[in-house]
């Protein structure tokens, strides 16, 4: 990243009390209250509150919202969380979970999908690398994962009233899918790179190559004393998102995946603009997997709408969609998107920048019927994402026969259906298609008082 000197010990975010209430079973998780800043500026913020890895526990973390609006007084506008966010509808879907099987659990997405509950706050999620990926894979674009909760695509840009949030996601792979793995996020890296309008918020579900030069590492490595070897090699995080980091320089940046909070300040050159940047944890108690800020904006409502100049990226790179497990090579410079943004705004002139509605594409589970066949299931084709390209007026590539007549779904079921091992090695340190393993401290395991030795400040 092409940033200035570093800032030992910032303070991006304000710190975090102890959460005052206590609660117990499967209600509000206590958790240390996230500060709440107050914005002295004419018109209300958006008040919008960000979460770390959600790990399926969709009622914890709602109902912690809800009791944290009534102790502070105030009104989430917006949840985003930042991957694992574990969208398992059914048995079918957690078969295909990437976790251990005796971790694996239905948890509380189901609900949502079902229509049993309701999304209580506007919810957008990122993937990890812990995801039913077969269920994501159906909205690649973006879509509604169920009725109030928005998949961020694995990758691009959606607003919230005028407020532009962005993503980045590296889809899971295994050592007979990494080729195409690569090529898939080197396209999307490509896409984002694209963009030339500010993004107000940015998040990835891993951290940018570099960000521990910019906070507090050396308490980071008393925290996470695994992580020090990495720390001081600069290998800990992913390098595509540093070069996005270093292209967008968004004003806040969020992440997750390590299970610890850090904060960092990155400043963009001298006198330029800088970033705040969140990593989170996930839900648990006295956990730091919670924060919320507030966004200037100008007045609501506020509701997901498609980004003009997203679409007109997708629409642009649609042809260069990679299909197969063959090597191609993709230049780097800039493609003019002016003509498609003109189209794209026509277009959105005519329908409108809602995203389309939600569809059940598989039954939701049902905890009176014991199901105990569980078939591999090959992502179909959602209607949101048929909807979507017909809007674009692109044809629908992601289970297309690729030029030598491998089917993509073959392909990638493999990547994005059954269980994969998940190698932080090439991603952290270079767009690799080299095989690798899986680290010891990317292994899901179970929690308990000594986790991550949390420090109590």
């Amino acid at each position: 990243m092409k940033v200035s000197a570093r800032c030992p010990n910032p303070s991006p975010f304000p710190p975090l009390a102890r959460w005052p209430l206590r609660v117990r079973g499967s209600e509000a998780v206590p958790v240390r209250a996230p500060h709440v800043r107050r914005n002295a500026s004419p018109g209300a913020p958006v008040q919008i509150a960000v979460e770390g890895c959600m790990h399926g526990e969709l009622d914890k973390v709602y109902d912690t919202l809800r009791r944290l609006e009534e102790a502070e007084g105030i009104k989430i506008d917006l949840l985003l969380c930042c991957g694992d966010f574990q969208s398992v509808r059914n048995e079918t879907d957690l078969q295909c979970l990437n976790v251990p099987q005796k971790f694996r659990s239905m948890n509380s997405f189901w609900k949502y999908y079902s229509g049993q509950a309701v999304a209580p706050y506007p919810t957008i999620f990122i993937g990890g690398n812990h995801e039913a990926s077969n269920y994501l894979w159906e909205l690649y674009y973006g879509g509604w994962a169920a009725p109030n909760i928005y998949f961020l695509g694995f990758a691009g840009v959606v607003k919230f009233g005028n407020i532009r949030i962005g993503h980045y996601e590296r889809p899971p792979y295994n050592e007979d899918t990494i080729r195409s793995v690569y090529h898939v996020r080197h396209y999307d890296v490509l896409k984002l790179m694209h963009v030339k309008e500010p993004v107000d918020i940015f998040l990835s579900h891993d951290w940018p190559l570099g960000i521990t030069e910019y906070g507090d590492w050396q308490k980071l490595v008393r925290v996470k004393k695994h992580f020090e070897e990495e720390v001081n090699n600069r290998t800990l995080g992913s390098k595509p998102a540093a070069e996005i980091l270093d292209k967008l320089k968004p004003p806040y940046w969020f992440s997750a995946h390590l299970h610890c909070k850090f904060p960092a300040i990155i400043q963009h050159g001298e006198g330029g603009p800088t970033t705040k940047f969140l990593a989170l944890d996930k839900c648990l108690p006295r956990r730091d997997f919670l924060q919320v800020i507030d966004i200037p904006s100008s007045p609501g409502p506020y509701e997901i709408q498609y980004d003009e100049e997203w679409l007109a990226i997708t629409r642009k790179f649609n042809s260069v969609f990679p299909l197969t497990q063959m090597r191609f090579t993709m230049r780097g410079e800039q493609l003019d998107t002016e003509e498609d943004r003109k189209w794209v705004r026509s277009k959105l002139n005519t329908r409108g920048a809602k995203p389309f509605d939600f569809v059940q594409t598989a039954p939701s589970f049902d905890p009176s019927r014991r199901v105990s066949n569980h078939s591999i299931p090959v992502p179909c084709r959602n209607p949101q994402t048929e909807s979507f390209l017909q809007l674009l007026g692109l044809p629908y590539l992601l289970d297309s026969s690729s030029s030598d007549g491998m089917p993509l779904r073959n392909s990638l079921s493999l990547l994005l259906i059954l269980r994969v091992e998940f190698r932080v090695g090439a991603d952290r340190n270079e767009s690799s298609s080299q095989p690798g393993y899986m680290p010891d401290d990317d292994i899901e395991l179970p929690d308990d008082d000594e986790d991550a030795l949390e420090d109590d400040e």
